[in-house]
């Protein structure tokens, strides 16, 4: 017991040293399907540069999936609920207030005044992979992701592409990554938004702009998340 802690210490450092901040701003999204646009005024907020990888994941909720213990690759095949959950834990861990909460009816609730880790809004993940550009991609394609072209049909570890302009990897490819908004409750209920594509994705769903939807117990080999926290 008295590693893991050690282990589990040194590794929250590093987590909340990786957390950096975005500033305030306006954002306006569009669903490129309906051609819905509108937009959010944001107020600042921290973005992880990195998605969660397999080692962090493993270390604090004692999972028995499979996966190297010290792995640097994303943790995927992870449910939007089982992502939640952990923020839930990281925060416990860190001192810090959760974010989650559920409802009566058993449906969640987030306090976006919590200081504890929680999902990017869908605004607060474009803002920071844009990081002031308004073009659909931070660089070229081969330089900044792994997509179907250049991945090998596999996961690759996170941070071994370039960085956008504000310093977050893999925005763009590798894995995608839930966000806590529900994509369109009116069509389809429940569903949560994810973004950025991933290693088996064309380069057409590799953008800032993409979204994806699935059930929140929707589980897939290149489907992860990244920590945001509110300021």
């Amino acid at each position: 017991m008295p590693n893991l802690e050690i282990r589990q210490g040194a590794v929250m450092q590093t987590i909340i040293a990786q957390m950096l901040p975005v500033v305030a701003a306006k954002i306006t999204l569009k669903d490129e399907g309906s051609n819905v646009r509108w937009t959010v005024d944001l107020p600042s907020f921290r973005l992880s540069k990195f998605a969660i990888t397999q080692e962090q994941y493993l270390l604090f909720s004692q999972s028995q999936m499979e996966y190297a213990e010290n792995s640097q690759k994303p943790i995927v095949e992870i449910s939007w609920l089982e992502a939640i959950h952990f923020c839930n834990l990281l925060s416990k861990k860190a001192g810090l207030a959760e974010c989650y909460s559920w409802d009566s009816a058993g449906e969640p609730l987030c306090d976006w005044h919590a200081n504890g880790f929680r999902l990017p809004s869908e605004a607060e993940w474009e803002l920071a992979c844009k990081a002031g550009d308004n073009t659909v991609r931070y660089g070229e394609l081969n330089d900044i992701a792994w997509f179907v072209e250049n991945s090998e049909a596999q996961l690759h570890k996170v941070g071994t592409k370039a960085p956008n302009a504000w310093g977050f990897y893999d925005m763009i490819g590798n894995v995608w990554e839930w966000c806590w908004d529900i994509y369109d409750s009116a069509v389809y209920g429940s569903y949560r938004v994810f973004r950025g594509g991933g290693w088996s994705d064309p380069a057409r769903s590799c953008r800032a702009s993409c979204r994806r939807k699935s059930h929140p117990s929707f589980r897939v080999d290149d489907l992860g998340f990244r920590l945001a926290q509110s300021i």
